[in-house]
């Protein structure tokens, strides 16, 4: 066990979100990490992508009152087309802009926390946990690119007592996921696609990995389940989604979850800065998610719709 003299590294935060009743059993925090390895086209949190902290401009938050243009030293502070245009290029993140913006338009993504920092945020809600029979949730972002962070935030939720769950997309190097699996009650482990080419295609990164640490995981911990999103154009078929539920069967995993591809979070795009590439993209009709959850039980699987 790690000595708690050596418990002093920080983790970069961008959200906790309180009173979930999702990503794990009863009454649970998430706690977002950031920096992901992967670009998933049709991601729902593309802030949580860099592992830095950045500057988002919620455009229907502004008043285009120009304050942030006339304060930015660097002039990365623009206007385009009567909408405000930050070049990130030449933004040094000295935060005028956020301090001084009166309706919340300019925020900062990102906030560095101590281990017990953060134990303190989210143990304001352990009276729902105790309740509930909730806890913690690790979510990203890829929780375990700041694997020593994150492991000495779980033995602190451990020894506080802490159920934890951890969301992962499961591209890691497998011993540093093996080091930490004694700390994580229940794994909840993505599986997108079988098919490496299509895989890359969809996320910019080999499946390789990912299909060794799924082999890892089934042999080391019963407490995983797969977690599936369903995306049009990618692994929205009868034979992908087969594919995937007869990797996981194979391999001893007993329970999967489908995600419906959602429309959540495009407009974040817009205020990063970043192109959405499944603009005009309609989620998967409910009858359609629901015969791919036949299909999926009837390898004797247990089968949820969403998380």
């Amino acid at each position: 066990m790690v000595q708690k003299q050596q418990r002093m590294s920080k983790g970069l935060v961008f959200d906790v979100q309180r009173y979930s009743i999702h990503d794990g059993p009863g009454i649970r925090t998430i706690v977002f990490f950031k920096g992901c390895p992967l670009r998933c086209k049709w991601c729902a949190n593309p802030e949580s992508q860099l592992s830095n902290i950045e500057i988002m401009h919620i455009s229907n938050k502004c008043i285009r009152c120009g304050k942030c243009i006339l304060l930015c030293k660097q002039k990365a502070i623009t206007f385009k087309q009567n909408e405000i245009y930050l070049n990130r290029k030449n933004c040094n993140l000295c935060g005028l802009c956020v301090e001084n913006c009166n309706t919340g338009a300019m925020k900062f993504i990102g906030k560095a926390f101590t281990e017990k920092e953060l134990l303190s945020e989210v143990i304001k809600d352990e009276l729902f946990y105790i309740a509930s029979n909730g806890g913690v949730t690790v979510s990203g972002g890829e929780p375990f690119m700041q694997h020593s962070f994150l492991k000495t935030f779980l033995i602190e939720c451990k020894e506080r007592g802490l159920n934890t769950a951890v969301e992962t997309s499961g591209y890691v190097e497998t011993d540093i996921m093996n080091d930490i699996l004694e700390y994580i009650d229940i794994l909840l482990m993505d599986l997108k696609h079988v098919d490496d080419e299509k895989h890359v295609k969809g996320t910019g990164a080999s499946n390789k990995l990912i299909l060794k640490n799924w082999n890892m995981v089934a042999r080391k911990t019963n407490n995983v389940i797969c977690r599936v999103p369903v995306i049009p154009d990618f692994n929205d078929s009868i034979d992908e989604i087969y594919g995937i539920a007869d990797f996981i069967k194979n391999i001893g995993i007993k329970e999967m979850h489908l995600l419906p591809y959602h429309k959540l979070g495009e407009g974040k795009y817009k205020s990063l800065g970043l192109n959405y590439e499944l603009t005009g993209t309609q989620p998967p009709s409910n009858d359609k998610i629901q015969k791919y959850k036949e299909i999926c039980e009837s390898l004797d699987l247990k089968v949820q719709i969403g998380g």
